[in-house]
């Protein structure tokens, strides 16, 4: 929210106290979160009303948001605790230690104890610490004391304790000028105009030939002030826009440019290069008629001289918010920004793509054509007026045998890949597509769905970050930048290679091609924060600056090419946008109104020579060129990620804005919204219903058949799988009926399939980075919460909170969790290294109580706290680099670090001392596993070696390789991780070819089960809380449940049960996890960086049924050799 937007809530705040609206004063206090009424906070705690005494502080913090607040929340549930037991209320008592203090017990668990053991006594004051407590009304006096150094210490409430000093009604007084003003504009203003409501600008009727007396000998309905007396309105920027057209007269007067000058571009050009002197053009401002404000009489006298006001309002009238939307030109301001009604806010289209839109352009001349590339590498080409996917392509490269070696083992160790950028080339004859890894694609456009392939360019080791057109010496090229440091220029007809421009330090993150006259020259931006510029030739970079925050940064010029802006964000969420003086190579203005935290990298872009939109805290936010506060914040109807990525078309009036759910809103201003309707008559069903214009279309058949088909591969691969456990039927969707005893064989247990969203309880939780992958996946020990690291290095926290719907505030798919962050807006973001984030090896552990987490991406291990995301200590910098983690489980300093370089490190964080080194796999570490009971840690590395180690001496006890699957081949750094059982004296082993149950003390293989050679690989597996159930997931999507005492197949969970029937094939499931309470309910983290919570229906309670074991059966099969012939025996 703006500033001025906040100075009017302080506006409304003394209005309506004037008026005497005492709990809506509190309630817009409470919600707008500006102003801390210490006075009232202080009532209600002597009044012990104490549901409202933490609705009041709900609006201001939150329990868990720093050690003041939880201190705050402490105190008065304590008191209100005390208070019951000195009623003797036992069972009040007992519900507020159970509902409002045990959410304490994670971070004091001892003094929780303590609390709750004054149940035991008669009087609590017999405990020696509350011996003192006197009576109610002075325990909450001496209470409040302390609440009150606590709140004056809380840096959340720092500038919210004290109410601006302001003259009486303010609000009325801003509203007579503007009323002045507004007759002052009139073409025939009356002596004695009659002013009914303030619903519409005033306007004078026909002219009576009368003249208005001065306003200096007639102010409106009393005194006004004096010259300067008041605050110029327009002194601290813009408020929030009006939703009321702006009348024709006052729209030219306002339209004046601002009176702060751009200094002209030097003959230097941009930022050190050469180029052409540029003046700017300045328009005459518009004197506005100098008609005098009058005296409005009253419309109900009688009532008004009942209730006198300093400004004598001699109308009762509501007041709206948007009464005061512009700033006025005639006064001097800078230019007026009341949010145009030529910007896009509307939302006249929703798509939904089938993956999450990473980058999109419109064409340039076709401009409601719409091209789309995701996540997981689809690049979608949409035609926006008739809501119609012309174009679908999956990633694939094209021919293989010409790409570079690093790329080929690239795509063979992870074939995952994103699209970093998206364009059309000038004319739109072309496009081109810029992945994740080393490749850039051309395609050419022959209008309609015709696309061709036209280049694939092996372009950079590592990724493609960014991708643009350019024409130097009138020849059309492809400039692409990539995480190899260096800038590369191609002919864009023959894909031959022009030139390599090198000396960034640091992968670069974007490139901005421009000219000035006959100059042609690029701008580039590294990981680093550096931006360079470079000429067509061989001769180095021109420049070398630093752009604000000094991490991701783009850049961009206005369309006229006389502006040049970035935007970029640091890595501590830091965002700026700022124009730059090219002449001097300093930032001439920055605009504000960033959240101070962003969520993710911010996208912007410009439009029209004169606004400027960024994708900010969930919104679209809108400035004025020539203005550096917020104009105005649009939410496109909620929906949105925390950093939307954005993009206007060329006209300016549609803007494309990528929502949750892989969906994409497409905003537009009336222009837009004509340029939408010349193709309405051209839709079928969903366009004859006029309602639908602003929803999600339906489904229609023919879509649902193309989304099966979209699923033909997957819909194989699960039918391979359908002979899990030996039964080679084809299985229906059909419920597991338990058959009654009886010797009729003709009832034969059936496996539970799952296909349909009906069919089980899932949620896909509120994802709000720019993620990629989701690479680890945890519940927190206490099962309120999940916490998961993506392949960017950043970890994401989500929370459930108590409601009436879900009063225990533990993880469930049936209440949608909080996508948490510290009102400081920190990112728990890990170090990493030079390379890609992408390809290093990510880890984290979590220490008991919750407190804590320590994780690594490649770079330093860093130590977060889990309240208030800080960085407590980074350690042990690479090489070799941690790739997997897991806490001693009877000390929380000692920590096993599996290496890179195959070693174990036993590391004690108290003394910075690495205490152990362990030797004895050959390849990088993959997975450890401690035993309280049998005192031993288990490894497992790449090699497909398991190694048991003593927790006392760390020698090594026993190893021994998988037994791969004969005629079996895996890749050469395949994980194999481990877990041990509930009873810590088996575990399990998981690799990509089986699960298997190993017994610890003989290293012995005591149950198996191998997927048949047809079947997708495992991607990952865990026990469930209580280890009678196996959760497995399959690179097709599939999610299987295993009976975990004999590892055979009792449940799958088919991707049509959780997937969208439109979402993309490349889509994986990479990690599971388990909640460490219910034992029915798991969590699956998704390749396109989704992350989904599964649970049984509620009335079935659990996942399908475990299958007969009794010889003879057809699902009798070995859990050993699933699918193999000859095999008969079950391993026990």
């Amino acid at each position: 929210m703006s500033s001025l937007s906040r100075e009017l809530v302080f506006l409304i705040l003394q209005f309506l106290d004037e008026e005497k609206f005492k709990e809506t004063v509190h309630k817009l206090e409470q919600e707008s979160g500006f102003f801390f009424n210490m006075k009232y906070f202080e009532d209600e705690v002597h009044n012990g009303n104490w549901d409202e005494v933490e609705k009041y502080l709900s609006g201001f913090t939150k329990v868990d948001d720093n050690r003041y607040s939880m201190k705050i929340f402490f105190e008065i549930r304590k008191q209100k605790y005390l208070e019951a037991l000195d009623k003797h209320d036992r069972s009040k008592a007992v519900d507020i230690l159970v509902k409002d203090l045990k959410v304490f017990a994670t971070f004091n668990e001892e003094l929780f104890k303590e609390i709750t053991q004054l149940l035991t006594l008669e009087n609590f004051r017999e405990n020696e610490q509350l011996s003192k407590y006197g009576d109610t009304k002075s325990a909450r006096a001496i209470m409040l004391v302390e609440l009150k150094k606590l709140i004056e210490a809380n840096p959340l409430f720092r500038d919210k304790l004290q109410f601006p000093n302001l003259k009486n009604s303010r609000l009325r007084t801003l509203i007579n000028q503007s009323l002045n003003w507004q007759h002052q504009l009139c073409k025939n203003p009356r002596p004695n105009p009659d002013i009914k409501t303030l619903f519409v600008d005033h306007s004078c009727g026909q002219p009576n030939g009368a003249r208005a007396p001065s306003p200096a000998n007639n102010p409106l309905l009393g005194s006004l002030p004096k010259a300067g007396g008041f605050p110029q309105i327009g002194a601290h920027g813009p408020f929030q826009p009006t939703q009321a057209p702006v009348p024709i007269p006052l729209a030219g007067w306002m339209s004046n440019p601002s009176t702060v000058t751009h200094p002209a571009v030097s003959e230097g050009g941009g930022i050190g290069l050469g180029g052409p002197s540029i003046t700017a053009a300045l328009k005459h401002p518009r004197t506005p008629p100098t008609n005098p404000s009058v005296e409005y009489p009253s419309g109900d006298s009688d009532h008004v001289s009942k209730r006198t006001r300093p400004m004598g309002l001699s109308t009762e009238v509501n007041l709206p918010v948007n009464m005061l939307p512009v700033t006025f030109q005639g006064h001097g301001h800078s230019q007026a920004l009341n949010a145009p009604d030529d910007l896009p806010k509307n939302v006249t289209r929703t798509l939904n793509q089938g993956s999450s839109p990473m980058s999109m352009d419109f064409h340039p001349s076709q401009q409601t054509l719409l091209l789309v590339g995701t996540n997981v590498g689809d690049i979608g080409l949409w035609e926006v007026g008739s809501r119609e996917r012309l174009v679908l392509r999956n990633f694939k490269v094209w021919d293989l045998s010409s790409c570079s070696m690093p790329l080929q083992a690239a795509l063979v160790k992870e074939p995952g890949v994103s699209v970093n950028r998206v364009i059309w080339s000038p004319d739109g004859a072309l496009f081109g597509v810029a992945y994740s890894r080393h490749i850039v694609q051309i395609y050419s456009y022959q209008g309609g769905d015709d696309v061709r392939q036209h280049l694939e360019i092996d372009a950079h080791v590592g990724g493609v970050n960014d991708l643009a057109f350019s024409h130097p010496n009138k020849q059309l090229c492809v400039i692409i930048c990539g995480d190899d440091k260096t800038i590369k220029v191609w002919d864009a007809t023959t894909g031959a290679k022009q030139y390599t421009f090198e000396g960034h330090e640091a992968p670069v993150y974007s490139v901005c091609p421009h000219y000035k006259e006959n100059i042609q020259f690029i701008f580039s931006t590294a990981l680093d924060g550096k931006i360079k510029a470079w000429l067509y030739d061989n001769l180095g970079s021109r420049v070398d600056y630093d752009a604000p925050g000094r991490w991701c940064t783009t850049m961009a010029y206005s369309a006229d090419g006389t502006r040049l802006f970035s935007c970029g964000t640091s890595k501590d969420g830091e965002s700026y946008i700022v124009e730059w003086n090219e002449s001097e190579g300093a930032v001439k203005r920055t605009y504000q109104g960033f959240r101070k935290r962003s969520f993710g990298v911010v996208q912007f872009d410009t439009t029209k020579n004169r606004f400027l939109a960024a994708g900010d805290d969930f919104s679209i936010k809108f400035w004025d060129m020539d203005n550096t506060q917020l104009m105005t914040t649009v939410d496109a109807d909620g929906g949105l990620p925390a950093s939307p990525r954005i993009r206007f078309n060329k006209d300016g009036t549609l803007l494309a804005v990528s929502a949750n759910e892989n969906g994409i809103k497409v905003l537009a201003n009336a222009d837009g919204m004509r340029l939408l309707r010349t193709f309405e008559n051209h839709l079928s069903y969903e366009a004859s219903r006029t309602s639908e214009v602003v929803t999600k279309p339906a489904i229609t058949p023919i879509q649902a058949a193309a989304s099966s088909a979209g699923l033909a591969e997957r819909s194989a691969a699960a039918a391979a799988l359908s002979g899990m456990n030996g039964d080679a039927r084809n299985l229906g969707d059909v419920k597991p009926r338990i058959a009654e005893e009886s010797n009729d064989k003709s009832k034969i247990w059936k496996l539970t399939e799952i296909s349909e969203p009906s069919q089980c309880r899932s949620l896909r939780l509120p994802e709000n980075m720019r993620v990629t992958k989701i690479s680890r996946l945890i519940y927190t020990n206490s099962g309120s919460a999940i916490l998961a690291l993506a392949s960017n290095a950043i970890h994401l926290l989500w929370k459930w909170q108590r409601s009436e719907r879900n009063s225990t505030s533990k993880a469930t798919a049936s209440v949608s969790p909080q996508l948490w962050q510290p009102t400081s807006g920190i990112l728990m973001t890990n170090d990493i290294t030079d390379t890609s984030p992408e390809e290093a090896v990510p880890c984290f552990a979590l220490s008991k109580n919750d407190s804590y987490v320590m994780s690594a991406s490649g770079g330093k291990i860093s130590l977060f706290n889990m309240m208030t995301f800080k960085t407590m200590t980074t350690f042990m910098p690479p090489p070799p680099a941690a790739t997997f983690l897991a806490f001693h489980p009877q000390d929380n300093n000692i920590i096993a670090i599996g290496m890179d370089d195959s070693t174990i490190q036993i590391y004690n964080v108290r003394v910075d001392e690495v205490k152990s080194k362990l030797k004895g796999h050959s390849k990088r570490i993959t997975g450890l596993a401690f035993s309280h009971v049998l005192n031993v840690l288990v490894s497992s590395g790449a090699d497909a070696q398991l190694c048991v180690w003593s927790s006392d001496g760390w020698e090594k006890l026993k190893s021994r390789f998988l037994q791969l699957p004969a005629g079996r081949t895996t890749a050469s750094l395949s994980d194999t991780r481990v877990q041990f059982h509930h009873d810590q004296q088996q575990f399990l082993v998981v690799h990509e070819t089986q699960l298997a149950i190993y017994e610890t003390t003989k290293l012995e293989c005591v149950k198996q089960w191998v997927p048949r050679d047809s079947a997708a690989p495992i991607s990952h597996a865990t026990f469930s809380c209580d280890s009678q159930l196996v959760y497995a997931s399959f690179l097709d999507a599939t999610v299987c449940v295993f009976s975990a005492a004999n590892l055979r197949l009792r449940c799958r969970i088919n991707p049509s049960a959780y997937l969208p029937a439109n979402v993309s094939s490349n889509v994986q499931p990479l990690v599971i996890a388990a909640h460490p309470q219910e034992a029915n309910q798991f969590a699956l983290g998704l390749s396109d960086g989704a992350v989904h919570v599964f649970e049984p229906l509620e009335s079935e309670g659990k996942w399908g049924v475990a299958p007969p074991v009794e010889n003879g059966s057809a699902s009798s099969a070995p859990a050993n050799q699933v699918g193999a012939a000859g095999s008969d025996q079950v391993q026990r």
